[in-house]
């Protein structure tokens, strides 16, 4: 019987690399991984051109209102603590966060999950209200602002959200990687959180998040053409993820100095799965409170559930292949 011929398009990430060079495929699948031109990669149209796609966790909750074919898998390629991606003017006298109440915050990038996360995280964990700070959204993608909430920029601003920075038009920056003057040592812009490694383990301590930033699209009409599938598709995200985990085990895979303190580190705090596929507690409550944040920021406006947005999968076939 030939196999089912199916396409993903994701990230270059350690832990997908067996799937990509082929050392784990799929039982009764032929999956062909493509990795390159990343910015296409999460793009809406990516989803169209191939069969299962990586994409922006947030974006797919809105998405999935309007396209009633398209469902997600419960693998979730990429996670990353926020708190050291809020940046500030250094002249704007910001110490702590709610010196943001009352300034202006611009958004870097097409509605990033990152953004979505950390206003959730500022006003649940750390007292700044939505409706107590301006967003400044200079691409106009965050939708409608929260109920009395925070308005949006004008659309003249375009995508200059370090810069305006940097003019001191704006008094801090939420932004889903490491502006481009913070590495260059320019003095006008700082990180609000200095110690953020240190809050984002307490925050994992008091919350058990690690926070999802994408998650893996496929479409229901596939699988009701092959129903077996997705299971499969788990498997071998697992089985490749393990090897990952057995391959960074051993220094020489990566160019750190302080590598064997980070990877303790990091088992320590996160245990043996990090990563961790499948909608077992901790992914339910990760899930459930970027999607409660989404909601409030007016992302979206149905009441839509994880049993609506995720495949339905036994978490008990997954056994075997967790971290280790």
């Amino acid at each position: 019987m030939a196999k089912l011929q199916l396409s993903l398009a994701c990230g270059d990430y350690e832990i997908m690399r067996a799937l990509a060079d082929g050392t784990v495929q799929p039982d009764g699948i032929e999956l062909t991984v493509l990795t390159k031109d990343r910015a296409r990669i999460l793009q809406t149209s990516r989803r169209r051109e191939c069969d299962l796609a990586e994409f922006n966790i947030t974006r797919y909750f809105s998405d999935s209102e309007s396209d009633p074919d398209l469902i997600a898998l419960p693998v979730f390629p990429h996670r990353r603590f926020r708190l050291a991606f809020i940046f500030v003017n250094t002249a704007a006298g910001i110490t702590s966060p709610r010196d943001l109440i009352g300034r202006k915050i611009v958004i870097r990038g097409e509605r990033p999950a990152a953004v979505i996360w950390l206003r959730g995280i500022l006003n649940e964990h750390f007292g700044v209200p939505y409706d107590q700070v301006t967003i400044v959204d200079p691409l106009g993608h965050l939708g409608e602002p929260p109920a009395g909430g925070a308005s949006v920029g004008p659309e003249g601003w375009q995508s200059r959200s370090e810069q305006l920075l940097l003019d001191g038009e704006v008094d801090a920056l939420l932004s889903p990687g490491v502006p481009s003057s913070f590495l260059n040592g320019d003095p006008r812009i700082g990180r609000l959180f200095p110690d953020y490694n240190d809050r984002d383990v307490a925050y994992f301590n008091e919350t058990k998040i690690f926070p999802i930033m994408h998650a893996v699209t496929i479409s229901r009409s596939l699988i009701e053409r092959a129903p077996w599938a997705p299971i499969n598709l788990l498997r071998a995200f697992s089985e490749a993820k393990a090897i990952a985990y057995s391959r960074a085990v051993n220094p020489r895979t990566a160019p750190l100095g302080f590598f064997q303190k980070a990877w303790e580190d990091q088992q320590a705090i996160l245990g043996p799965d990090p990563w961790v596929y499948g909608m077992n507690e901790a992914n339910r409550h990760n899930l459930e409170t970027i999607l409660r944040y989404s909601a409030e920021q007016g992302l979206v406006t149905t009441a839509l559930t994880l049993d609506d947005l995720f495949v339905n999968l036994d978490e008990a076939k997954l056994s075997r292949f967790a971290g280790h």
